[in-house]
């Protein structure tokens, strides 16, 4: 009897035991349920706007390339005209990432070359949008190239840029009239309508800026360098970005009759030109 008694008494301590531990069990779900809530409150950012880019070589037009490139004019053949028209696509892995195209054109009075390439941003983390990892992007590029912030020129720096620099003629007037024109200012009168003999001092309005009302945000820079024995090299460079992509266009002119340097306003001109259309076909 002692012993039936015993084996009744384990029995209902098991009981008790299993009893408290569904009750622990039910407290284990509210927590995994309050979880679940907190990562179902997280909300991935916007994608970009573009999920493609254009076929680099063929967003400019032979238009636009004559502007740029007036060596292609002279190109007699047929078939060598064509493939400078054509250009010379970036190698890439990924056309829906990035692309490029380079062109490179020389003639009897300079050498020019046009780059552009588009980058489609995007990012690999949820809580960054792809215009924000864009902007970060262009922020840096920006920073790199050291633009100054700038206010849009006045009526009279844009009329001093526009004109032409000082050349043999105001020289003259200050000097001998029977002195000889200076070898500089000869090779000018004999060469491209784009060079010029003058010091390489930029006007205040054409020195590197932020731009306004190109995409989202923009930036010109111009960079003149001596190259070796020759001419100086004028390089234009204008990035912009709309939306979650990303364009660098960089116009390069070498002429070549050593002495003289390339025009800047005019070149500049034809760079943001040429950026215009790209973001306009962007925006199409």
């Amino acid at each position: 009897m002692q012993r039936k008694a015993y084996v009744t008494g384990t029995a209902a301590l098991l009981a008790a035991l299993l009893a408290g531990c569904t009750s622990g069990s039910s407290g284990g779900d509210d927590t995994s349920d309050k979880n679940a809530d907190t990562g179902t409150s997280t909300v991935a950012a916007q994608p970009g706007k573009y999920r493609t880019l254009p076929e680099a070589c063929g967003a400019v037009s032979h238009d636009t390339l004559d502007s740029l490139l007036p060596g292609i004019a002279q190109i007699t053949d047929e078939t060598q005209r064509d493939k400078a028209y054509a250009g010379d696509a970036t190698l890439t892995y990924d056309t829906d990432r990035k692309v490029g195209c380079r062109w490179k054109v020389e003639s009897s009075d300079a050498t020019d070359r046009l780059s552009v390439d588009f980058e489609r941003v995007v990012s690999y983390d949820n809580s960054i949008s792809d215009d924000t990892e864009a902007q970060t992007i262009y922020t840096q590029m920006e920073a790199a190239a050291d633009i100054p912030e700038s206010a849009s020129p006045t009526a009279t720096e844009s009329e001093s840029a526009s004109e032409p620099p000082s050349g043999s003629a105001s020289g003259s007037a200050s000097g001998s009239p029977s002195s000889p024109a200076s070898p500089s200012a000869s090779a000018t009168a004999s060469g491209s309508g784009s060079a010029s003999a003058s010091p390489s001092t930029t006007p205040a309005a054409l020195q590197p800026r932020t731009l306004a009302d190109l995409g989202d945000e923009a930036y010109l820079d111009d960079q003149l360098s001596a190259s070796g024995s020759t001419a100086e090299q004028r390089t234009v460079t204008v990035v912009f970005r709309t939306s979650n992509v990303v364009v660098t266009i960089e116009y390069e002119e070498q002429p070549m009759a050593t002495g003289t340097v390339p025009d800047s306003k005019e070149m500049q001109d034809r760079a943001q030109n040429l950026a215009a259309q790209l973001a306009e076909a962007l925006n199409g």
